[in-house]
């Protein structure tokens, strides 16, 4: 059997991720917003990443070390500071400048988690690098890449010291796609996408395929695609050990912290 991956998560807890789909001023909102829980993960989200690049990665993950070191200095306006391609630039070299010498001046008693949604088709060394270099724990590849990629993508996560995590969306047999490649990831995502929750309604978020593959490997099950209540106690109940969620907390920012209690409270 191929080997397995650990994760650098803890198998014994549950998580609940938080994904950050918006803006970077939405972003820091709800990250500053967010309680103090060890089992509270950050994603960046695709359309977050696909917005601001690696330089978004790593706002994310500097606001969530300051947020969890007690250091709740929350910049500017970002939008004010990126009005031209110069102040991207520069931004970028600031960052890249001060992120290592502030975040090793940071002493937390929870290490900040992170996960880069690069939904990664090709290039994965070339995509994984730049998600290690902007402070990431770990990144995400659509498992109907190619195996090549898929391959490719593992090695470089633990080459990298990131989790890596295969989002099976879209993909009939999660199974049948694993048992392919050269080493098994620590996190597979069962993933319902926002245009099939909106467009079909009759579409189920395939929760059986946990004890599918849990039946095969010793690894961590991501739940994405449910953003209720219900949806989190069906997820838990069904053996998920991560629950993503993110139109909530999206819209409802103002009541973040009580929100996101809520969900703890229902996944213990």
């Amino acid at each position: 059997m191929a080997k397995i991956v650990k994760s650098h998560l803890s198998p014994k807890k549950s998580y609940l991720q938080v994904a950050l789909n918006s803006t970077l001023e939405e972003a820091q909102r709800i990250i500053f917003s967010l309680p103090k829980n060890e089992r509270v993960i950050i994603e960046a989200g695709t359309p977050l990443i696909k917005q601001y690049g690696e330089y978004g990665i790593r706002q994310i993950c500097t606001w969530y070390a300051q947020h969890l070191s007690g250091n709740t200095f929350v910049q500017g306006n970002v939008s004010a500071q990126i009005n031209s391609w110069s102040d991207f630039v520069g931004a970028i070299r600031a960052v890249s400048e001060n992120t290592q010498t502030s975040q090793n001046k940071l002493v937390q008693t929870i290490k900040p988690y992170v996960v880069a949604d690069l939904k990664t088709m090709d290039r994965a060394d070339t995509e994984v690098t730049m998600a290690a270099r902007a402070g990431a724990s770990a990144a995400i590849a659509l498992g109907i890449a190619p195996i090549e990629t898929l391959n490719t993508f593992i090695d470089s996560c633990e080459a990298n010291g990131l989790d890596a995590m295969i989002d099976m969306m879209n993909v009939e047999y999660p199974l049948a796609i694993l048992q392919k490649l050269r080493k098994i990831p620590p996190v597979v995502i069962i993933h319902r996408g926002v245009d099939e929750e909106a467009l079909n309604r009759e579409k189920q978020i395939p929760l059986h395929e946990i004890r599918r593959i849990k039946g095969m490997y010793d690894i961590m099950i991501s739940i994405a695609g449910g953003d209720t209540i219900h949806e989190v106690q069906r997820s838990v109940f069904n053996d998920a050990d991560i629950v993503v969620i993110w139109k909530s907390v999206y819209k409802s920012s103002n009541e973040t912290i009580k929100l996101v209690e809520g969900f703890l409270t229902e996944m213990k």
